[in-house]
């Protein structure tokens, strides 16, 4: 089995990639030609990196090509916490890059649907599902909307997948794993993954560590029971205990 990863030079991508190859899995790994890149990657023989000028500008034959060969797809991609970062173009990083990723999948026409997995966050609503929303975070909500165009990509990027691609369709399945606070702790811990958020993401966060969130990304990519439980949801994680590094 191959899954190819696009952010896999991100604090958590990184991780994923590490997790699937773990599992005796083959990856392929789309990274920027500046990011940085563990050394033991460039002579892992189930590892393919493919560098890019920039992650926006692949066209949608790259992208078929780069999917051809590949059972299951990820994306780590997230903006970063800097002033350009999330000011800065491109403002629909994630969401033009599920789209893109699903529209190769789909003029792919593969024979078994394929496994998409977004990485995504707990401040974004599932909106399936009608998940209740005090007054107070409805605002600071609406605000985020206003303000910070990394929220509005977030919530895009899910609204493509719940909306334009549902549950039906013939060559993609998705899950959007949206983790509450991250932190960093080097090994796997105890977790819990839940349909919604059982605290307030805005006023009484959760926290999971980046291992965590990759470990259930990738037991969603190889485990068909994890992923039977999961698909098509967007389920929220949390660290069963609170440590901090």
């Amino acid at each position: 089995m191959t899954t190819l990863v696009v952010g896999a030079s991100g604090a958590t991508g990184k991780l994923l990639v590490e997790q699937l190859l773990k599992s005796g899995q083959s990856v392929k790994a789309i990274v920027r030609f500046s990011s940085s890149i563990p050394e033991t990657w460039k002579s892992n023989d189930r590892l393919t990196i493919i560098k890019v000028d920039a992650i926006e500008t692949i066209s949608i034959d790259e992208m078929m090509a780069y999917l051809k060969d590949c059972q299951s797809v990820a994306s780590c991609l997230g903006h970063n916490l800097s002033f350009k970062g999330i000011y800065g173009k491109p403002r629909r990083l994630v969401a033009d890059m599920v789209e893109l990723l699903c529209q190769a999948i789909i003029k792919n026409a593969p024979e078994k649907p394929l496994r998409l997995v977004l990485m995504n966050t707990a401040g974004n609503s599932n909106r399936d599902l009608n998940e209740r929303i005090s007054i107070g975070q409805k605002i600071v909500i609406g605000l985020l909307r206003l303000l910070l165009p990394p929220h509005v990509d977030n919530e895009k990027a899910t609204d493509y997948l719940r909306i334009k691609i549902g549950q039906k369709n013939p060559f993609v399945e998705w899950a959007a794993v949206r983790p509450d606070s991250l932190i960093d702790i080097e090994n796997v811990t105890a977790y819990s993954a839940h349909t919604s958020p059982t605290r307030s993401a805005l006023f009484d966060s959760g926290k999971v560590s980046r291992s965590n969130v990759a470990h259930f990304m990738s037991q969603l990519l190889l485990d068909d029971k994890a992923w039977k439980k999961w698909k098509g949801q967007m389920p929220v994680l949390y660290n069963d205990a609170i440590e901090e590094k």
